[in-house]
């Protein structure tokens, strides 16, 4: 029963408490599993009809938890199908807030970076995922709790570089903290696997009492 659209160029977010199932919804758009009852679409047409990599092509994943492998920052970042040019690796790595990480490494981004990323901290690679998927340029992003290990600035940094740089995609952001989500053009509010509320932060405040529970409890990371 949760039914949604996610137009182009838009920002869609996603909160609730543990285990109300926005992790899932995130996993059916990208196909990691298939719904049992119902469908899910992108572009009009149900994902079940899509190839594998044609699907892929068009999805920018960044997961929950970040995956980096041994090699260097340039390979971490342009990984993922076609080859990457410079410029578009040096644009991902500018939007995801890693260009000062990057300038301090001894080679740039020709650097190594350790087997797991045991070098980097956990801000920094989840950036690096999120660069990774920035570098694929694709239509849709999809950002499960993607931003958990980033301090409140550089936080809203990537949101204003991600808004600027990837304005005709249309992002769905899966997270635990308001102040992530607080200008998404919509927010649905999960709880037990159903949508209890949806609108605008400010329309949510007002409507919903799970919403405004859990803004209530964070409004200490707020900045007005």
């Amino acid at each position: 029963d949760v039914t949604f659209r996610a137009e182009p160029g838009s920002t869609l977010a996603i909160i609730g408490p543990t285990a109300s199932g926005k992790s899932t919804i995130i996993s059916l758009i990208a196909r990691l599993y298939d719904a049992t009852e119902g469908s899910v679409s992108v572009g009009g047409r149900n994902v079940r009809e899509y190839r594998e990599d044609d699907l892929d092509s068009m999805i920018g994943y960044v997961p929950q938890t970040a995956v980096v492998f041994t090699g260097s920052m340039k390979d971490n970042v342009g990984y993922g199908g076609k080859a990457r040019s410079d410029e578009m690796i040096e644009r991902a790595i500018r939007v995801a807030q890693l260009s000062e990480l990057v300038e301090r490494m001894p080679d740039g981004v020709d650097s190594d970076v350790s087997q797991h990323g045991w070098n980097l901290s956990g801000g920094q690679k989840q950036r690096l995922s999120i660069a990774r998927a920035v570098c694929k340029d694709p239509p849709i992003y999809l950002f499960d709790d993607s931003f958990s290990a980033l301090d409140s600035r550089t936080d809203r940094n990537l949101r204003e570089a991600l808004k600027k740089e990837t304005a005709g995609a249309t992002k769905i952001i899966v997270a635990q903290r308001v102040g992530t989500i607080i200008d998404a053009d919509e927010i649905l509010v999960l709880d037990e696997g159903r949508v209890v509320g949806s609108g605008t932060h400010e329309e949510l405040m007002a409507a919903c009492p799970l919403y405004r529970e859990i803004a209530q409890s964070q409004l200490e990371d707020f900045d007005d």
